[in-house]
């Protein structure tokens, strides 16, 4: 049996802060993300795509006709990321951008002809996804579900430019 001491010790160790990588929540989390680019990498090459322009597609094929602005909020990208992004699809002719009736300093983004014909193409990608992990239909929603709620925690907590500078 332990003494009190050890007890205490071994208790204390187990709840201080780790600075080991494999205890790293925000290091799962990435190693994860990056596993998941690299699954979809093959699949998003035989539709042209890579996979942040596959996130604008789908996007657009929810919703055709957005603004800049909804395209940030959506995919959590500033304008200086997502506009060569955007200039990238546009020189492949999936998507155009125009300056918003009313509002010159809004950019309207659009689907083209050929943009909303890849749509079709890009069906099976889902699917052979779902494919690739491994896991029940009900393991995959509940976990995006979690993620959901994570990424909404984390964004509320997330400090102003204000707050950082107090």
């Amino acid at each position: 049996m332990k003494s009190p001491a050890k007890k205490n010790a071994s208790t204390q160790a187990a709840s201080a802060p780790s600075l080991r990588l494999d205890d790293q929540l925000c290091f799962a989390l990435y190693a994860a993300s990056r596993a998941m680019t690299q699954t979809y990498r093959p699949l998003l090459t035989a539709l042209g795509l890579t996979y942040p322009q596959y996130l604008v597609m789908l996007v657009l094929w929810e919703t055709d006709g957005v603004s800049v602005g909804e395209l940030g909020s959506r995919l959590f990208l500033d304008s200086g990321t997502l506009t060569p992004l955007l200039k990238r699809l546009e020189a492949l002719g999936v998507l155009g951008r125009q300056r918003a009736k009313g509002d010159e300093r809004s950019v309207i983004v659009s689907l083209t002809t050929k943009g909303r014909g890849l749509r079709t193409r890009a069906l099976s990608v889902p699917a052979a996804m779902a494919c690739r992990t491994g896991m029940t239909a009900r393991h995959a929603f509940a976990l995006r579900d979690e993620l959901k709620e994570f990424t909404q925690a984390m964004t509320c907590s997330i400090p102003t430019q204000e707050e950082e500078s107090k």
